[in-house]
């Protein structure tokens, strides 16, 4: 059985915000990073990921409070934090701009990353992104809000509960929830600290930033599975570019990461264009 609480090979780890921030990095060319979503980490976008290191130097942290990142000694799991310790994490790295890329939680995250740092964003993707009041709460996270069964879930994660939430965020052809994934979201779920993280996350009060959607100033492509509701970055991101899966479902990175990857890698490669266009004129 494959350790997913402990290091890889590939494994890298920085101290950010008194964090010790673990990372993988791959590739070379444009610098691209990738956000995961709550409850999640860095393996969702493992094929991705591969997909785009030929042509990309793809970042990937597992963002505070889960994998191998785990909690933050403050419990501060506000977005604008998020978004704040990324901008650090980069700084770190000696990363003065690159693409965004976030899936739900992660997504959110990308954009008020970009709202923040414009200029550190050459491009944004968002896939399944959060951020306007009306979305609907996932099962698992409302469950998570019940007082009765909080000090329980700090307490113990059963398999049987992570599993039966990943098949709800899937879409209803998708295959992808096997023996490996469960396995690895209760593995790194069960590390110290991250259950706690997940129970802090869910009850913390997030700021509505819905109205400042409309003042991200950088091209964004907006990546979408048709079941998921209370998405509208393409309507109110000037000039924003948007593809929607007929199929997916909430973990689209992971469903159907050959239309992600191929979607990200062409959108990026149009902004090389562009950009090499304006050099020469």
């Amino acid at each position: 059985m494959e350790l997913w609480s402990e290091p890889q090979s590939d494994s890298r780890f920085v101290v950010v915000d008194d964090l010790r921030v673990h990372y993988k990095r791959a590739g070379h060319g444009p610098t691209v990073v990738l956000l995961h979503g709550s409850g999640s980490s860095l393996h969702h976008f493992e094929d991705v990921a591969g997909a785009l290191a030929a042509s990309f130097d793809v970042i990937r942290p597992d963002l505070p409070g889960w994998g191998l990142t785990g909690p933050r000694a403050d419990r501060d799991y506000r977005v604008p934090t998020y978004a704040a310790t990324v901008a650090r994490f980069l700084d770190v790295l000696g990363v003065r701009s690159s693409a965004v890329v976030g899936n739900s939680l992660g997504g959110n995250i990308a954009w008020n990353y970009a709202l923040e740092h414009p200029h550190r964003v050459s491009g944004l993707v968002l896939v399944n992104a959060t951020g306007y009041p009306e979305k609907s709460v996932p099962a698992g996270l409302r469950l998570a809000r019940s007082p009765l069964l909080r000090p329980v879930l700090r307490l113990a994660m059963p398999r049987r509960v992570i599993e039966r939430n990943l098949r709800s965020a899937v879409g209803p052809h998708s295959d992808i929830v096997d023996e490996e994934m469960v396995e690895r979201a209760h593995q790194l779920m069960s590390r110290p600290g991250n259950r706690s993280a997940f129970i802090d996350f869910v009850n913390t009060d997030q700021p509505d930033r819905s109205a400042d959607i409309p003042c991200i100033a950088v091209p964004t492509l907006v990546l979408r599975s048709a079941s998921v509701d209370g998405q509208h970055f393409a309507r109110d991101i000037r000039g924003a570019q948007e593809m929607v899966h007929s199929e997916g479902g909430h973990l689209l990175p992971e469903e159907d990461p050959q239309w992600v990857g191929g979607a990200i890698a062409k959108f990026l490669d149009s902004r090389e264009d562009i950009a090499q266009q304006g050099e020469r004129a």
